[in-house]
């Protein structure tokens, strides 16, 4: 009888122990990394494979760079979180490298050949908006703690499917994240195309303390604009003033315009 009013109080006093603990004991602490970047890539039927295959090869290219790896080694956390997402309209969003902790040259490799050896795939429509929506919400399930937040969108026309780009853009930097912009110029607009896509990536895309972007007009620059990209988003700082020159005395742009012209499509 003993023995067993024993045991059910030692019963008793387990479930109050783990009761307590469960409310007093830390949760456990999430990585810390200077940068969480979101490289949110434009693959609509748009670009073509060519271009495709240049811009993925820039970026698996661009993680091979002993720049970048010296540039998050010189972070005060010394690692970075990055994942690699395809987009192109609104319900068209995948993730082709899940988040990486990239701290050491072995782990940047392998991110680099992912990129690089994932199949390439072409899909419908134009949704930044979208895209940027996705990668407000990779960036809330990270699992990381970071000091700055990115998203990084590339492209090679204007939003024409989802909600307003200028909402998607202000909802992502009122929640703190920078959002900087590799607007492709490499052909000659023509439908559905834009002329001066680098005013729109300006005006309605890009935002956040710091933002920037690098528009690319010519194949050949490609890889290095990518680079370039990716190693000032790394080492928090802004591209030389000379890049931004050639669009600062354009006017404002229509924030509107792949949609009028989508618009415009069906109804003639």
């Amino acid at each position: 009888m003993v023995r067993c009013v024993l045991k059910r109080f030692a019963l008793g006093l387990a479930l109050v122990l783990s009761s307590f603990l469960a409310f007093t004991l830390p949760a456990a602490a999430q990585t810390e990394v200077d940068l969480a970047l979101v490289l949110a890539v434009d693959i609509s039927y748009s670009m073509d494979t060519e271009e495709q295959a240049l811009q993925r090869e820039g970026f698996a290219e661009a993680f091979r760079s002993p720049l970048v790896h010296d540039a998050i080694r010189g972070g005060m956390i010394g690692k970075i979180a990055v994942t690699y997402m395809e987009w192109a309209g609104s319900a068209d969003q995948k993730v082709i490298v899940p988040w990486t902790i990239l701290d050491n040259s072995e782990s940047l490799m392998a991110f680099a050949d992912k990129i690089a050896n994932t199949p390439l795939r072409r899909a419908q429509r134009t949704s930044i908006a979208s895209a940027i929506d996705y990668s407000v919400d990779l960036l809330a399930k990270s699992g990381v703690t970071a000091t700055r937040q990115v998203i990084d969108v590339s492209g090679d026309g204007p939003n024409n499917q989802g909600r307003i780009i200028t909402q998607a853009r202000d909802d992502a930097i009122n929640k703190g994240i920078v959002i900087n912009g590799l607007p492709l110029m490499l052909k000659k607009p023509g439908y559905l195309d834009i002329p001066e896509l680098d005013a729109y990536f300006r005006d309605c895309v890009i935002g956040g303390q710091g933002s920037f972007m690098i528009p690319v007009r010519d194949r050949e620059q490609f890889p290095q604009a990518i680079k370039t990209k990716i190693l000032l988003e790394v080492a928090n700082r802004v591209p030389p003033e000379p890049l931004l020159l050639r669009i600062q005395a354009q006017p404002r742009t229509n924030c509107m315009a792949g949609e009028m012209q989508w618009r415009d499509r069906w109804n003639n």
